[in-house]
């Protein structure tokens, strides 16, 4: 028995019966819809504010409390600046790691796991080991992992020809000419992964910006990943499902969108070992990323101004004047500071700075793709024949994700209810119309969509579901179109503005992972804190 398997048992773990639910009574299901702060957002394209009457003095002022930003006044605060402010509009940090709980458990609205890290990021794994994430120390010849942070078996599972199958990639009724393809596709990736360019850099690296330079890679990033699989010859449906799903489930693109150098850094970018894990292992807790971003915070909670709408930053005798509308207080205020951090996504960086070239480069070279996530609280569910209910449980060719059961890293499972955390990335047509319809869709709406997509594996769900709450993301992460990753377009709207302003997020990353916004904000502060020095 595996080791993460033995700890779901060992506390005395019962059997529990499915709860059946009554059909004497109607069957009303709870909930709401809501969405990240995207009204009060709005205000900073739609409305002119006036100047505010008087204003504060700080050092550093960071615009964005997701992981980028949180990540950046970590790395500050542990080189002692404490005259520092984090300004963001949620009502808590974090961004796309946001989480909730009920009842049952704790839930993720965004982000849910994170891979075992790369051994050469030696920063990220510091963070994991002051997290608990790595129990061993750093002199250790390969890190330890703690056991109830990998993801425990089951697993995976997917419904396909009318069963499920242990495991995301087609196997079960795939003719065997498709097997083929599917293995020809998984021995070229496992290629990739230990390739390395003539500047001898890892062709495919994480953050993205360490890979190598070399053109035998870099071309890739014209192509779009659906044609280079059939440059290939790989045409089998199976497998060209399993690469679609892979990049919506991660950049939130379809696959014949999806540069093919990025598409192709999925697969073959993860390279992590541990003495207990390896690059397939995941690290995933019940409110998923936000676990991850409870610890970035830790130290930070002093720092924070939430509910705060970042109107203009302009520059004013040597300064950066940075005027936020404060939501609680309805009125708008003003910070001057000698450095800022725009820990922002680049629409809404060029609206800020007023930057008119930077609006119109954003328009001409990122899309920002709309999801929806949620939450379901649910009694046990009837059950397709083949393997078991595991963490990740999705349908071949169904329009979603599927969705992650929650409560799966909870050692205790004798709970009769459970929450399913529900992911659709918006991809069926543009983002602009996406967007639009998920606005207009009602709660009902949306659960009739999400019923209907899940009765084909859980028949009874209508009457089991409890509660279901829905968020929409309207902008959750730029999509790695070709030419994103080694273009120049990221250089150019990620460069400091007069060495004051700098930038940090993952559309500059290239790809929305999470340690891509945490190098992001390293990075930032290390700009910070090079022009701190030069002025003292």
């Amino acid at each position: 028995m595996r080791r993460r398997s033995f700890i779901q048992s060992i506390a005395g773990l019962t059997v529990v019966s499915s709860f059946l639910a009554s059909c004497q009574r109607q069957h009303v299901i709870k909930g709401s819809v809501i969405g990240a702060s995207s009204h009060t957002g709005h205000l900073l394209r739609d409305k002119n504010f006036a100047a505010p009457v008087a204003a504060v003095e700080h050092d550093i002022v960071i615009v964005g409390g997701g992981i980028s930003g949180l990540s950046a006044a970590r790395h500050l605060h542990r080189q002692g600046i404490t005259d520092m402010v984090i300004l963001d509009l949620e009502k808590e940090m974090g961004g796309n790691a946001a989480c909730g709980s009920n009842e049952v458990s704790g839930y993720p609205w965004g982000a849910h796991y994170v891979p075992i890290p790369n051994n050469d990021l030696t920063a990220y794994t510091d963070f994991m080991r002051e997290c608990g994430v790595i129990t061993s120390p750093p002199e250790a010849p390969l890190p330890t992992y703690n056991e109830y942070y990998i993801c425990f078996d089951p697993e995976e599972r997917l419904y396909i020809n009318g069963q499920w199958q242990e495991g995301l990639i087609p196997q079960f009724g795939v003719p065997d000419a498709e097997k083929k393809q599917i293995q020809a596709f998984l021995d070229k990736m496992q290629a990739f992964r230990v390739a390395k360019g003539e500047d001898g850099k890892d062709a495919f690296a994480i953050p993205l910006d360490n890979s190598s330079k070399d053109p035998v890679f870099t071309t890739l990033d014209k192509l779009t990943m659906k044609e280079w699989l059939h440059q290939q010859g790989w045409t089998s449906p199976y497998l060209q499902w399993y690469v679609n799903y892979c990049t919506r489930d991660d950049y939130g693109t379809t696959y014949d969108e999806i540069s093919a150098w990025v598409g192709i850094q999925y697969f073959a970018s993860r390279k992590g070992k541990g003495s207990n894990a390896d690059h397939h292992d995941v690290l995933t807790w019940p409110e998923g990323n936000g676990w991850l971003a409870a610890h970035l915070k830790k130290e930070l909670q002093s720092y924070f101004k939430n509910e705060a709408l970042v109107a203009r930053i302009q520059e004013e005798g040597g300064k950066l004047a940075i005027d936020y509308f404060d939501v609680k207080e309805s009125r708008l205020k003003r910070i001057n500071a000698r450095q800022c951090i725009l820990a922002v996504p680049q629409f809404v960086a060029g609206r800020i700075l007023h930057d008119e070239a930077r609006i119109r480069k954003v328009h001409q070279h990122m899309q920002y793709s709309p999801w929806m996530v949620a939450n379901i609280r649910s009694n046990a569910l009837d059950e397709r024949t083949g393997y078991t209910l595991s963490w990740d449980n999705v349908i071949y060719n169904s329009p979603s994700l599927g969705y992650v059961e929650a409560t799966h890293q909870q050692v205790e499972q004798g709970k009769k209810q459970k929450n399913l955390t529900y992911y659709l990335p918006l991809t069926g047509k543009s983002p602009v119309e996406e967007r639009k319809a998920a606005i207009e869709r009602t709660h009902t709406e949306w659960v009739k969509m999400i019923v209907d997509d899940l009765d084909l594996v859980h028949p009874d769900i209508a009457t089991n579901i409890e509660e279901v709450n829905v968020m929409i993301w309207g902008h959750a992460m730029a999509k790695p179109l070709p030419g994103t990753a080694h273009g120049t377009i990221r250089q150019e709207l990620g460069a400091s503005v007069n060495d004051h302003l700098h930038f940090a997020h993952t559309d500059l990353a290239g790809n929305s992972l999470f340690e891509e916004a945490f190098y992001q904000g390293l990075t930032a502060a290390q700009k910070v804190m090079t022009q701190l020095s030069a002025k003292i």
